[in-house]
């Protein structure tokens, strides 16, 4: 099959369109012919060396696939052969075909194009993951979600929208992407390069600060994130693109009662990934169905521009999410 190799690791540079051997499928999974696959973050940190997949799958990129299934392995019950579907996948994903486990399956909705489909798993399940099952935001709540325009942070910003319609969102962004983050809805928007961000989080909420906090930054932003949060408020940090060591005042954490939680969703088991994949399921999907919330595509690329696409998303120009066609 066709497949975006690495012979080394390094720049967009190193990834190549060559040929892998097709996967089969195990017990419990299913072989997916790929129609569309998306570009992550973590895809540009493992092509660096950074972050290897977990013990026993695909070494290639690729962390959520849409297409349909060409063939089941042992022990998969209420799926068949040709149904649309997307997922997530622990590597494999930019290639012509991927295995995955039958528990982390979502079907496709009919209205929904097999590119939109391969921006869902992702993000928006890594959104609500966060958001809401752990950081556990509820309406009249108020959330501070950094990274406006990336897809991670749009999709944040339609589930809040829409599960939540009283929760207050704040953004923090870019200046270039200011007006485009507002136009989704937001009700505040920080240009994070203007000042501090804390001192525009407690004006807007009246010195209370924010129940939820969802940063991918990490070190960089640990104080002033502790600043915006309110008495009780949760940080949910899902990324540490600024550095993993910073100090914390942890008697005011105390005292402030504020929680701190680290979260990935690549290296969890497959029954807790099932799990997941079930509650998004039964949450989200009805609304993808109704086309209440639709994922934000920004460019799709041929699978053998993969490098174009990565090039693109380090030089953080996109808005939504980038996503490689076959």
């Amino acid at each position: 099959m066709r497949a975006i190799l690495i012979s080394e690791f390094g720049g967009a540079e190193v990834l190549q369109i060559g040929e892998a051997e097709q996967p089969a499928p195990g017990a419990g999974q299913v072989l997916i012919k790929v129609s569309a696959t998306s570009v992550n973050r973590p895809d540009i940190v493992q092509r660096e060396g950074n972050y290897p997949p977990p013990r026993g799958d695909s070494e290639i990129l690729g962390l959520e696939v849409a297409g349909t299934i060409e063939s089941l392995g042992p022990d998969v019950t209420g799926w068949s052969v040709g149904d649309r579907v997307m997922t997530l996948v622990g590597g494999g994903g930019y290639a012509e075909y991927a295995v995955a486990y039958g528990d982390h399956l979502i079907p496709i909705p009919q209205a929904m194009s097999f590119e939109e489909a391969a921006c869902v798993c992702e993000t928006y399940i890594t959104a609500y993951l966060n958001t809401f099952m752990i950081g556990g935001l509820t309406d009249g709540d108020t959330v501070l979600l950094h990274g406006g325009g990336g897809g991670v942070n749009t999709a944040a910003v339609q589930l809040c929208k829409t599960l939540t319609p009283a929760a207050r969102i704040i953004v923090t962004a870019s200046p270039g992407k200011v007006q485009r983050v507002a136009a989704l809805g937001v009700d505040h928007v920080i240009d994070y390069k203007a000042g501090d961000f804390a001192e525009s989080v407690r004006e807007f909420t009246g010195k209370r600060g924010v129940q939820v906090i969802l940063d991918h930054i990490g070190a960089a932003y640990l104080a002033a994130n502790m600043k915006s949060l309110a008495v009780g408020g949760r940080l949910v940090i899902i990324g540490v693109t600024s550095g993993i060591k910073a100090e914390l005042n942890m008697a005011l954490m105390m005292v402030k009662r504020q929680q701190i939680i680290g979260s990935v969703l690549r290296s969890r088991p497959v029954p807790e990934k099932a799990a997941i994949v079930n509650q998004f399921t039964c949450a989200v999907l009805p609304l993808l169905e109704k086309r209440k919330i639709v994922p934000l595509v920004h460019k799709v690329y041929p699978l053998e521009e993969a490098a174009l696409a990565h090039r693109e998303l380090e030089s953080s120009a996109h808005f939504g999410k980038i996503v490689l066609t076959l």
